[in-house]
């Protein structure tokens, strides 16, 4: 039996491990309007870290070692190195501070901040490519699908009590405890973040899992805001914000 035959099991079995883990972030936060208490901060948790895994497995699978890693660096270090500047100086986000509730830390951040970074990075730098023809103009329409993941995001995580803004003077219409400042300082992050990783090149291959996962966050996070926490305003103010990437994606996707 040659090698490439006898390999041909293990390479199937590698490509079903993202999405495994991505059917397993899906039902995740399924369950997360379920629970409450320690229970929704250990699975807040878990989710980030199994999101994570879900784009790395398929980084790794699809644009291999080199790339996944350089990946990981820029992402997790950009993240980290934001939120730590961010807590200690206010900048570029506002002022603001964690609580206890997201396990062990680093520079003062909950180590799961940078790895929800660098989860949401991933299918957010293809949205960008696949919608962009340019490196500038990927790292734009990257960087902004990813900022505007976090019209959803923040209100949920200081709903829960994760963080907390400490000075809110201009906020969005109808999502008070947030400064503009918050949204307007992510767009700067994940725009060097998405430019830094065009650097690290194109490469085609079968991205339909992190487009599923990119659009399922999108469309959950409308209806979970609207139906189960009881936040339209939120549910408006993401669904048009993050709906200015998210359709024309949806669109470019069922074209092809």
């Amino acid at each position: 039996m040659s090698t490439t035959v006898a390999d041909a099991p293990a390479r199937a079995a590698a490509r079903r491990i993202p999405v495994v883990l991505a059917g397993l972030t899906v039902l995740l936060q399924i369950a997360y309007p379920l629970v409450s208490g320690e229970a929704r901060d250990k699975l807040t948790v878990v989710t980030v870290v199994v999101f994570f895994l879900a784009s790395t497995s398929h980084a790794l699978l699809h644009r291999g070692v080199r790339w996944t890693a350089a990946y990981v660096l820029v992402t997790v270090g950009t993240g980290l190195l934001a939120e730590a500047v961010g807590t200690a100086t206010g900048v570029p986000f506002g002022q603001y501070d964690y609580a206890d509730s997201l396990g062990a830390t680093l520079l003062g951040v909950p180590v799961v901040i940078p790895l929800a970074w660098a989860m949401f990075a991933y299918p957010c730098l293809l949205v960008g490519q696949r919608l962009a023809r340019t490196p500038v103009g990927a790292a734009a329409v990257g960087g902004a699908a990813l900022a505007s993941w976090d019209l959803f995001l923040d209100p949920q995580m200081v709903q829960a009590g994760h963080w907390r803004f400490t000075d809110v003077q201009v906020s969005l219409p109808g999502v008070p405890g947030i400064p503009l400042s918050n949204y307007l300082g992510w767009l700067l992050v994940a725009v060097v973040m998405v430019g830094v990783l065009q650097l690290l090149g194109r490469r085609d291959a079968d991205d339909r899992l992190p487009a599923a996962l990119f659009l399922w966050t999108y469309a959950s996070s409308v209806l979970a805001n609207a139906v189960f926490f009881g936040r339209p305003a939120v549910a408006l103010v993401g669904g048009v914000g993050m709906g200015l990437v998210a359709v024309p994606y949806a669109v470019s996707l069922r074209r092809r």
